[in-house]
């Protein structure tokens, strides 16, 4: 079968278009931004009592760690942020908490201390295990004070606490993160404060 010049010509004029095509830009389909790493630290940590125990002008020290303390040892560690994902640096962070058998002190400053965040917003806290008082669950309170601004006061909690449950003060958003290692106990929290 002939083909005619006239249809062999029609047959190849769309090809320099083709060749034109190659040369427009890609679309590339359209990708959502990464999820932010604190997404679920838009709402602020929220507020507790602060109990009958606190004591304020505690030593500055990141240990509460003594001699004569006993217990399981806790190693703390978190972020203080706030609620637009910024760390908040020189947070301060004012801890107290009963001893292994359920006793606060109230004459003196031990299991009390406080320290300021890094410029990350970051804090390590070492110190045991509370022990548990009637009417109470396991718990550490703590002030937290970004410079210039109000305190928030709060408690933290250990998950899978037997009296969780019947404590009319736990509140499970303040549950924090436990990893038991061997000897000790790891736990992670990061506090949000208005921005």
């Amino acid at each position: 079968m002939k083909t005619s010049r006239r249809k062999f010509l029609a047959f190849l004029s769309p090809l320099p278009l083709l060749g034109l095509w190659a040369l427009l830009p890609k679309i590339r389909p359209a990708t959502l931004p990464p999820t932010p790493a604190c997404d679920d630290h838009d709402d602020p940590t929220p507020s507790q009592t602060e109990g009958p125990y606190f004591k304020p002008e505690s030593p500055e020290r990141n240990s509460l760690m003594e001699a004569s303390i006993s217990g399981t040892k806790l190693i703390l560690t978190g972020q203080v942020v706030n609620t637009n994902c910024q760390p908040v640096a020189k947070a301060l962070l004012d801890w107290w908490h009963a001893d292994d058998a359920g006793n606060y002190d109230n004459n003196g400053f031990r299991l009390r201390g406080h320290q300021y965040t890094d410029n990350k917003g970051n804090f390590r806290l070492e110190t045991i295990v509370p022990g548990l008082y009637t009417g109470r669950t396991r718990h550490i309170h703590v002030k937290v004070q970004a410079p210039g601004k109000s305190i928030l006061t709060t408690q933290l909690y250990f998950p899978d606490e037997p009296q969780n449950q019947r404590d009319g003060i736990y509140n499970k958003v303040l549950l924090m993160d436990i990893k038991p290692m061997e000897k000790n106990v790891h736990a992670g929290f990061t506090f949000v404060l208005p921005a």
